[in-house]
């Protein structure tokens, strides 16, 4: 069992930066990959970002490649999502899970996930 807490989202000004932060608990975070999704309103959830459980393999969708940068402290039980240049449509609902399938990019193969933060981007 895996229990996830996002925080960091906010409002922010576009060009702006913000860092999210997921602590999980649990003895068993390293054998997980990790990934960010979001969600906007009246859409589904969406591939961001994720790395494997060692940290050493990235992912991003090409949408914040560049931008974004994900990391993780094993130490910590913590993944992160810097992101930098924020756009108005990166504005969502940001989810991190814990994958327990085979596809890192399908948000149906991920079975835990935290309740989620805010971000807001203003143009």
């Amino acid at each position: 069992q895996v229990q996830l807490v996002e925080s960091g989202g906010g409002l922010v000004q576009a060009g702006g930066s913000l860092r999210l932060s997921c602590a999980a608990s649990g003895r068993t975070f390293s054998r997980y990959t990790m990934g960010w999704f979001r969600q906007a309103p009246g859409k589904e959830r969406m591939f961001v970002s994720a790395i494997s459980g060692s940290g050493s393999m990235t992912f991003y969708s090409d949408s914040v490649k560049g931008r974004f940068t994900i990391s993780r402290d094993n130490a910590k039980n913590t993944v992160y999502l810097q992101m930098n240049s924020l756009k108005p449509e990166d504005t969502a609902v940001y989810y991190c899970g814990a994958e327990t399938g085979t596809n890192r990019y399908s948000p149906n193969e991920y079975g835990y996930w935290g309740q989620g933060t805010q971000v807001t981007v203003s143009s």
